[in-house]
């Protein structure tokens, strides 16, 4: 186990009096716009997880999707917010048993490969560690750790993920703004912001977008509009713009109307596609899984609700399709994540 690069951030370990007995699970979600981690006490193994869950403690921090902020501020995001978490619960690293890192930006076998050799740098040989996409924590949130049916994310960015009980895995979208994360916040954002300059140059249509966004940012033209994305595209920065198109659909925009119209059929597709590649629905389509549904451009606004909008559009093809919205959040269905990794491979080597 080494300090890593960040030595500085482990030193409470030294200065604080630990609960060396408690034995405790690291859960993780990492997205564009924060990253979450939840620090949990081993359970003992049961049927009926307790209602609530037991959490010790609960640190955020930034961005840690390598692909927006680059690899060495990602890891230092993640190595802090799991300080933090430890920290606050009075622990600190040998007392850990799993971790669960969840992060946007996995998108590939050599992603993990990367982040659990960084991890094991950090933590002790007896640590078992996991390295997933966030939307795998996100599906676990509704499923209480279970691996099984789809999860749809649209919040800074969208992706669609699923599992069958075998374990087969599928995913769509999740490809970042630039090859069209259409749907997602900063796609709803970016297409207010082109409908707003395509409206100053006489190339589209009038719009409320104008002047709600400019005032939201305090501008005084379309022209400054451009100076003032350019200034830092990043995109969490764009996104933050959808209760602004939501608010102007709700006046009875119709372009801001087009907007979320268009994202809620991308949104559809994406669920769509990742039930199809696994046959989630069964043969003749209706056989019933979760689908559960998290992330802010979901959530239900006065008369636009992009989440039931997005249902009524799997519906009508997939009928068994049964909406779920997590009660706990990613972090936490990482941590079970770990849990149940855990526990598994316990049970496995006292069989033997």
């Amino acid at each position: 186990m080494k300090r890593y690069r960040n030595g500085e951030i482990w030193d409470f370990e030294h200065e604080m009096a630990v609960a060396t007995n408690r034995q405790v699970i690291l859960g993780l979600d990492g997205g564009t716009t924060s990253t979450v981690c939840i620090c949990m006490p081993i359970m003992s193994f049961s049927d009926a997880l307790p209602d609530p869950l037991p959490v010790l403690a609960r640190a955020v921090a930034g961005c840690s999707n390598h692909n927006s902020v680059g690899e060495t501020a990602a890891r230092e995001t993640l190595e802090q917010v799991m300080a933090d978490a430890l920290s606050k619960s009075g622990s600190n690293r040998s007392a850990v048993r799993a971790v669960c890192l969840a992060v946007s930006g996995v998108n590939h076998p050599t992603d993990q490969q990367r982040i659990l050799t960084w991890l094991r740098d950090i933590f002790p040989s007896h640590v078992k560690l996991y390295v997933r996409n966030d939307a795998v924590a996100a599906l676990a949130s509704g499923t209480i750790g279970k691996l099984h049916g789809c999860v749809l994310i649209a919040g800074t960015g969208t992706i669609a993920y699923g599992f069958t009980e075998d374990g087969r895995e599928a995913r769509a979208a999740g490809a970042g703004p630039v090859l069209g994360d259409w749907g997602s916040g900063y796609g709803i954002a970016a297409l207010a912001l082109t409908a707003v300059i395509r409206a100053h140059d006489g190339r589209g249509p009038q719009t409320m977008l104008t002047s709600t966004i400019l005032q939201t940012l305090g501008l005084s033209s379309a022209d400054e509009l451009i100076g003032w994305t350019y200034a830092d595209p990043s995109w969490a920065r764009i996104a933050a713009l959808v209760p602004v198109v939501v608010s102007c659909a709700e006046a009875g925009d119709e372009v801001a109307n087009k907007i979320l119209k268009e994202a809620v059929e991308e949104l559809a597709l994406s669920v769509k596609a990742v039930v199809q590649k696994l046959g989630l629905c069964g043969e003749d389509g209706k056989n019933p899984f979760p689908l559960v549904m998290v992330g802010g451009v979901l959530e239900a606004n006065q008369r636009w609700d992009i989440g039931r909008e997005v249902m009524d559009f799997v519906s009508r093809d997939y009928p068994g399709a049964v909406p779920i919205r997590p009660k706990v959040e990613p972090a936490v269905g990482a941590a079970l994540l770990a849990w149940n990794e855990f526990m598994k491979e316990f049970q496995e080597a006292y069989r033997r």
